[in-house]
């Protein structure tokens, strides 16, 4: 059960492939779902309430977000609820903020109830946007009171939360949930459309060896929870050094820096379609990502999987993804300095740097969904197993 799409329409469409009897309910309507993959026959979409979610979500609306999300998330959590009375189920697999009612709905069942949390505890999303917000003088979005109280009343509903990375395993242990109930499965990326043919990896070597300016992407919304006052302080420094481009939505906090980077050469590119990332990914040298808050970011796997050098925090998937030195670098969170000085090194030693990527492309590949799917079934039948033992 998911309202949005995060890893749910790929791991529905491997769980099915494997055997799984799938049910998928999402605010998607099915006819884009089955564009993933998914079988018709899997998909139960309650596609008005997408519509709905999208106008509120709008930039420039957090008032209209902040007054008519409760609403939302009840409304999709009593449609699932309703539907879920009439199946016979062995587990119950929601995202965090949609599954209070369904876990309800089956509390006299053995169903397993099983919460995906794709950030960070709420509370410690909620302080580090705060603190963002405090450093940067600039307001954030985040989770108000009913979002909070919701949340923390689904993790204790849950019988196995899933994190999906360390760094947010870590947070949930630190706020006093119990580390019996945590399980990491990270997420993954779609390999046959991110992994670079010979000749762009040969391409990208050759560039850097030849001493051309380092070309630097970042993927994603273009907002301060991604680290863009940090990004923006790199720039001030690399600007006449090397090329940065970012590709994504630019979040209306951040338009001002936004045109200021333009102002200073960095080119900006409006969201695209995951079939045309592949082409942003073999532009580059290296990917650059100083997130402050986190879950798996998913262009993370998509770099890897490109065969490009990462710079990024521990506050994400980072840790799980980038063996520091090898295939990029994990550096402090809100530390420009350490990024500028790395980018710096790349560009002093730019034989290091190829062999980086000639590593990174043949040694350090990311999971694909399949091996999500194989991991989240073992899961569910190990627990399934314990509560009979």
């Amino acid at each position: 059960m998911v309202h949005g799409r995060w890893d749910a329409f790929d791991v529905a469409r491997e769980l099915d492939a494997r055997g799984v009897d799938v049910r998928l309910y999402t605010n998607y309507p099915a006819r884009a779902v089955t564009r993933f993959g998914v079988r018709r026959d899997v998909v139960h979409g309650f596609w008005p309430h997408g519509v709905l979610s999208r106008v509120v979500a709008r930039p420039g609306s957090a008032r209209l977000r902040d007054h008519f999300e409760p609403a939302l998330h009840s409304l999709f959590g009593h449609w699932a609820a309703a539907r879920l009375r009439k199946e016979q189920c062995e587990v119950v697999y929601c995202f965090s903020g949609v599954a209070e009612e369904p876990f309800h709905a089956v509390s006299n069942t053995h169903a397993l109830r099983v919460l995906v949390r794709e950030s960070s505890h709420i509370r410690t999303q909620d302080r580090l946007l705060r603190e963002e917000e405090q450093r940067t003088s600039i307001r954030q979005e985040r989770p108000c009171a009913w979002t909070i109280a919701r949340e923390e009343r689904e993790y204790a509903l849950a019988d196995v939360i899933r994190l999906l990375s360390s760094f947010t395993c870590g947070t949930f242990a630190d706020e006093g949930v119990r580390r019996a109930k945590l399980r990491v499965v990270l997420s993954g990326a779609d390999l046959r459309k991110f992994r670079p043919s010979p000749d762009v990896v040969a391409a990208r070597i050759q560039r850097i060896l030849r001493g051309e300016r380092l070309r630097v992407l970042n993927v994603g919304t273009f907002g301060l929870r991604k680290g863009v006052w940090d990004t923006a302080a790199v720039i001030d420094e690399l600007a006449n050094e090397l090329e940065f481009r970012f590709v994504g939505p630019i979040a209306p906090e951040a338009a001002g820096i936004a045109t200021r980077l333009q102002a200073l050469g960095s080119t900006f590119s409006p969201k695209q379609a995951e079939s045309s990332l592949p082409a942003a990914y073999a532009w580059a040298d290296v990917f650059m990502l100083p997130s402050i808050e986190d879950g798996f970011q998913a262009v993370l796997a998509q770099a890897a999987a490109s065969g490009l050098p990462i710079l990024t925090t521990p506050n994400g998937a980072g840790s799980d993804l980038v063996q520091h030195g090898q295939n990029g670098w994990v550096l402090p969170v809100r530390c420009p300095q350490a990024f500028t000085r790395q980018l710096r090194w790349a560009d002093g030693h730019r034989q290091e740097l190829a062999d980086m990527v000639r590593l990174a492309h043949t040694q350090f590949q990311p999971r694909d969904f399949a091996t999500v799917a194989e991991d989240l079934e073992r899961l569910f039948a190990e627990t399934l197993m314990e509560r009979v033992a």
